[in-house]
């Protein structure tokens, strides 16, 4: 796999759809393909402070030990504890979850829990990696999230128009 950097932007709204599946949206599905080594394979863990999953490809693991380098610099630098262990637990605790050519994946139900997720998910991207929320977490995440929850709103209300025409969203 090349370890150039790859980056995530824009937003996408899923519904939960037959077979217990959700669609993973196009403009993150190519990055993540590419980033995998042209594998669908989507990496979701749980975001370390938030409540919400955390999407990248198989790259971005590549990363990990210089992150937890600068992380520990930085605590040290605030004279704060750091336990470089448990955060390499966090970043390396990714499921592995494979896809299809129409971005259908189905969601561990672990990571569903730890989530808050139900049958509806918003993608935001996030740079190195993209964030995926429950509309009703998004929500409530306060000052500096209007445009996600703006957003969102409106992806939801699209995705249950199409849906109540007989669509898919």
């Amino acid at each position: 796999m090349a370890s150039q950097p790859y980056s995530y932007s824009g937003q996408g709204f899923s519904l939960l759809r037959d077979k217990g599946r959700f669609v993973l949206p196009p403009q993150f599905r190519k990055t993540v393909r590419e980033s995998s080594g042209n594998k669908a394979i989507l990496c979701l863990a749980k975001h370390d402070r938030w409540t919400c999953l955390t999407g990248f490809g198989l790259s971005r693991r590549d990363g990990f030990e210089a992150q937890l380098d600068r992380e520990e610099m930085l605590a040290a630098q605030r004279g704060q504890d750091f336990d470089r262990e448990l955060r390499s637990v966090q970043l390396n605790g990714f499921s592995e979850i494979p896809y299809d050519e129409s971005g259908r994946f189905v969601l561990p139900d672990h990571l569903a829990e730890l989530a808050r997720l139900e049958d509806q998910l918003y993608f935001q991207g996030a740079g190195q990696f993209f964030v995926i929320f429950s509309p009703a977490e998004l929500g409530g995440m306060g000052q500096g999230w209007e445009g996600a929850q703006a957003a969102c709103r409106q992806f939801a209300a699209e995705a249950a128009d199409k849906a109540a025409k007989g669509g898919r969203a």
